[in-house]
């Protein structure tokens, strides 16, 4: 009769046993590096949480949400580079908070599902304080004061106040509180991606009008006065903008209202809005 050799059985529950713990040292260790043994990720933040105080000054850095598309509060200068009163603001602040800024840019459309997503920590995009957003989201103490306005092309005379909008297509940011007004006055929306888009729909005549806001019209006539467009009408009522967090991030806001409270007290504020406005665009 043939011998029967166990060794080769016990090699093989030897090597099963070795992969096993291989196994479970490995997941072990990939638990502790996204929340750490005291939920710190030792040391670094958790870029899947809402952002706090605590995580902002961990990671170094304070991930800003922004357009850049959005003169002049957030663009590109002819030498390519990201700037905007916006981005000076957020800039600002970071040093304050003693972190770098992290500009991270996104069409409008999309800047709050980043936001949920926690792909960045706050935005800073001239975002209107409505009772809507507030339900969902927080915001910082409100550091721009401004008016929707009705533009249309220089040769337009058939739209001279918002009522006016009633069957027109008005070239709008879905999801930008603007829109609102254009809808509720009866107008057809033709979606863009932010206001350069739609001022450029509007000078090709592919839209009747856009509301938008009245600060960024000021900017573009400046910039460019022979642009083929003209203010016909005004909201009433001033919108203020303000940066947006989510739910969650109170320690982090209150630091960021201590910011933007000593900005203003010691003229830093001051200087960055006359940059871009000649004017105190916060009252």
């Amino acid at each position: 009769m043939k011998k029967f050799s166990f060794l080769p059985i016990v090699l093989i529950v030897m090597a099963l046993l070795v992969s096993a713990c291989g196994n479970n040292d490995k997941g072990a260790s990939t638990n502790n590096a996204s929340t750490g043994d005291n939920g710190s990720n030792n040391g670094k933040a958790d870029t899947t949480a809402t952002a706090t105080l605590e995580s902002v000054k961990a990671s170094g850095k304070l991930r800003i949400g922004t357009e850049g598309t959005y003169a002049p509060f957030t663009y590109h200068d002819a030498a390519g580079k990201l700037t905007g009163f916006d981005v000076d603001i957020a800039t600002e602040v970071s040093k304050r908070l003693g972190v770098q800024p992290e500009f991270i840019e996104t069409q409008w459309d999309g800047i709050f599902a980043g936001l949920n997503s926690k792909r960045f920590d706050t935005v800073f995009n001239e975002v209107s304080i409505t009772d809507e957003r507030k339900q969902k989201y927080d915001f910082s103490d409100p550091y721009i004061v401004s008016k929707a306005v009705l533009i249309v092309s220089e040769d337009n005379t058939d739209i001279q106040k918002f009522a006016d909008l009633k069957g027109k297509k008005a070239g709008q940011s879905l999801t930008s509180n603007l829109t609102q007004i254009a809808k509720s006055n009866g107008a057809e929306i033709v979606a863009t991606e932010g206001f350069n888009q739609a001022i450029d729909l509007l000078t090709s005549k592919r839209v009747d009008a856009t509301v938008n806001d009245g600060l960024s019209y000021l900017d573009l006539k400046k910039q460019k006065p022979d642009a083929p467009i003209k203010k016909v009408d005004e909201s009433p009522d001033a919108s203020h903008s303000a940066a947006v967090f989510n739910k969650g991030s109170e320690d982090l806001i209150k630091e960021v209202n201590k910011a933007l409270a000593d900005m203003k007290a010691d003229g830093t504020y001051l200087k960055i809005s006359e940059k871009y406005f000649g004017a105190d665009v916060s009252k």
